[in-house]
């Protein structure tokens, strides 16, 4: 064997010894895996400690004012003090819901309808161009979009329903919300459309099918679970929508299922309690922390759920 073919052996590309890169690249592996583990405890300490302030002075509240009083009065009005405010949460939590049940009605029809298009209908020139533009959408900033709820939706909604639609509405904040979120659940559940292996499309075309038939009854069932995820990230994202509401839904909480009446949601009160600059520690205060719990025990549920779903009803191909 020749001394050239022996040093080639022992020796790498870089002129170093093989058991010198080795090192180096176990050195350079390691640090990596350091990095990388160190980003995922600072994500996961992050997050219990945002859950460890919510819920410690979520608990001062509750300590002033009973969970059943919290679930129970009809009114909320914390900012008269323990013995002259009314503490229900029910008019903010119907406020919520009904503008998240607005939104969804109108997004999810639009984005699955979008998805379906671009998944099966739109030659490939024509989705390179609709979905980033789609996604673009989601882009604007949300405040934006609430002076355009204000002073575009508001207008057109009384000049067709009359004065019965209050200056601030939940409805005019539901439709803008529900374009907000479009993008949101066009997308992913376009993405999961799109993973559907062509193969199933192509045996049912074999088989007779119409293109309508293969989009409705072959794709968007195999990928359901996809889709039902998009639907349930996007409710997540509108019930923790704060400024379309806060400008366009109004700051009365009522317990009320009229949608062209003044309303105010669970976020739209955290931002008038923060914009009153509310004394640290006073039951006002904590009233945000209160209401700041029960939002993120709704989408952690929803999440929970959205969870169980993909994982009762995915498809694997």
């Amino acid at each position: 064997m020749s001394t050239d073919t022996t040093q080639r052996r022992w020796m790498g590309d870089t002129g170093q010894p093989v058991s010198l890169q080795s090192t180096r690249s176990r050195t350079g592996e390691r640090i990596i895996v350091g990095l990388l583990w160190l980003c995922g405890a600072i994500s996961i300490l992050t997050t219990v400690g945002l859950i460890l302030v919510l819920f410690i002075d979520a608990s001062a509240f509750f300590r002033e004012v009973s969970i059943f009083r919290f679930f129970t009065d009809t009114r909320w009005q914390p900012f008269g003090g323990l013995e002259n405010g009314h503490f229900g949460v029910l008019p903010l939590l119907m406020g919520t819901l009904l503008v998240t049940a607005i939104a969804i009605v109108v997004a999810v029809p639009l984005g699955i309808s979008s998805a379906i298009y671009l998944a099966d209908y739109a030659p490939r020139r024509v989705r390179k161009v609709l979905k980033p533009t789609l996604e673009i959408l989601a882009g604007v900033p949300t405040i934006v979009l609430g002076f355009f709820a204000a002073t575009f939706m508001t207008p057109v909604l009384r000049a067709i329903f009359g004065q019965t639609v209050d200056i601030y509405n939940a409805a005019s904040a539901g439709i803008v919300m529900g374009i907000m979120i479009v993008p949101t659940i066009a997308s992913l559940s376009e993405d999961a459309m799109s993973a559907v292996p062509r193969g199933l499309r192509e045996s049912a075309y074999g088989l007779g099918a119409t293109k309508r038939h293969v989009a409705t009854r072959v794709v968007f069932p195999a990928a359901l679970s996809g889709i039902v995820a998009a639907v349930i990230l996007g409710i997540g994202r509108a019930i923790g929508e704060t400024m379309i509401v806060a400008i366009a839904a109004g700051n009365q909480p009522s317990l009320t299922f009229n949608p062209f009446s003044q309303i105010q949601t669970m976020t739209a009160y955290i931002v008038q309690a923060v914009a009153g600059e509310a004394p640290r520690g006073s039951l006002t205060y904590q009233s945000i922390f209160a209401i700041g719990a029960l939002l993120f025990l709704m989408t952690f549920t929803l999440n929970f759920i959205a969870a169980r779903v993909v994982r009762r009803f995915r498809e694997v191909y």
